[in-house]
């Protein structure tokens, strides 16, 4: 049986949470269709990178995260309402472009595909 490490939970714990706190708190139009798809904890639990997705074009995604840092101690007060911890980590969000590589890919591979 696997241990999982703590900061492994508290990123999972602070993941669903984040992105519930985006889902249904959150009303601002600048903010685009937000995924979170990780977050990496520091081991002293001070500090948390937190991983979105954007959907739309460059100026959308740019628009979401510097909305989602201005906001990020709205996000860090509303977490604190929710997870009990001694400390609650800094919040930064950054761009996760894995899944616009992928898609990029997967594009490429369709198109040798019908080449052949």
């Amino acid at each position: 049986m696997k241990r999982y490490k703590r900061t492994d939970r508290i990123s999972e714990l602070i993941h669903r949470e984040i992105s519930n706190i985006i889902d249904h708190e959150m009303k601002d139009n600048r903010i685009g269709m937000v995924t979170v798809t990780g977050v990496e904890v520091s081991k002293d639990i001070r500090y948390a990178r937190v991983y979105v997705t954007v959907l739309g074009n460059n100026e959308i995604i740019k628009s979401s995260l510097e909305t989602l840092n201005n906001a990020s101690s709205f996000i860090r007060m509303s977490l604190g309402t929710k997870i009990i911890l001694k400390h609650l980590p800094e919040l930064t969000f950054h761009y996760d472009s894995s899944m616009a590589q992928g898609m990029r890919i997967d594009k490429l591979i369709e198109q040798i595909k019908h080449k052949f």
